[in-house]
């Protein structure tokens, strides 16, 4: 999708004139809007403002630099004439980098330079990024852009029984039922799946091992895990050594741990296999109870 560049304009500085057009994109939330100098074949240069400012931050920068330049200067999402996210939604570095990557496919781009303002200089520090989170982006927009294409697949309830089970093979027929009962919804001629299909989107926003190990650390309260024999470390697959690291990290903070038999939905399947566990451990620290009756003055948490 290539944006409109429109309203030509003029705007005086103490060293020259310089003409701007301004810069629309359309994005699946409304548009991401900026400014734009210099000849349509000129070397690309990206500008990226800071923090609560907007595309203007450039307005005397630019005219200095060369006029045979091309300089597309942006607002960000939720700065100057660009559209707000959606509510609900956050500002964070990972997505401005994705609104970045999409100019740049919208300007089709191979090559280009980036002049960064504070913020803006932190967003450009990360195209070298995470495959992760380079791939959780690539995937975002390449759903985007697809928009148009488009459809929910309709389903008997058979087969919407089957593909769940697929996707969770150790679910019962019984559990898969329970699922269904929010996971579709009946529309003409069978069923569709109720979740929005861009939860199987690459997750953009990981951290490591030891972050990870450190966030832990950190917990206070008192912990019970429940591992299932065929569980979360066999459903997943995980590096070699992980699961006794993060055995380890709990075992270091005094958690419970409780090894049962049994699948990655036991609490599903066969939630008599767990439940009076959980009560056991729930009971142990009750809101009636003062701090000083429970170990280490904490409160406890499943």
């Amino acid at each position: 999708m290539i944006p409109a560049f429109t309203s030509l304009r003029h705007f005086g500085t103490t060293a020259m004139r310089r003409a701007a057009s301004e810069f629309r994109l359309t994005v699946p939330w409304g548009e991401m809007r900026g400014q734009v100098w210099g000849p349509s074949h000129g070397r690309p240069v990206l500008c990226l403002h800071g923090w609560a400012d907007n595309s203007g931050t450039f307005n005397t920068l630019i005219p200095l630099l060369p006029k045979d330049w091309r300089f597309v200067a942006i607002d960000f999402p939720g700065h100057g004439l660009s559209s707000h996210r959606p509510d609900g939604c956050f500002y964070t570095f990972p997505l401005y980098v994705a609104d970045v990557r999409r100019v740049v496919e919208a300007l089709q781009w191979k090559r280009f330079s980036i002049i960064g303002h504070s913020m803006g200089g932190n967003v450009a520090g990360m195209p070298d990024m995470f495959e992760n989170m380079r791939k959780g982006i690539n995937d975002q927009i390449h759903y985007d852009n697809k928009m148009d294409e488009r459809k929910e697949k309709v389903y008997t309830y058979e087969k919407a029984k089957e593909r769940l089970k697929i996707a969770n093979p150790v679910l019962s027929d019984h559990s898969a039922d329970i699922l269904l009962e929010r996971a579709v919804r009946e529309v003409e001629g069978g069923f569709i799946f109720t979740r929005d299909f861009r939860i199987n989107l690459k997750n953009i926003v990981n951290i490591s091992m030891q972050q990870g190990l450190y966030m832990l650390s950190l917990i206070k309260t008192r912990v019970m895990l429940l591992l299932a024999s065929e569980g979360l470390f066999k459903t997943f697959a995980l590096p070699n050594g992980y699961g006794d690291m993060i055995r380890k990290s709990w075992t270091d903070q005094k958690a419970t741990i409780i090894d049962i038999e049994g699948d990655h939905h036991i609490h599903l399947n066969k939630p008599e296999s767990v439940a009076s566990i959980i009560t056991d451990f729930l009971q142990s620290h009750s809101p009636d109870k003062t701090e000083s009756e429970c170990d280490n003055n904490q409160t406890s948490k499943l």
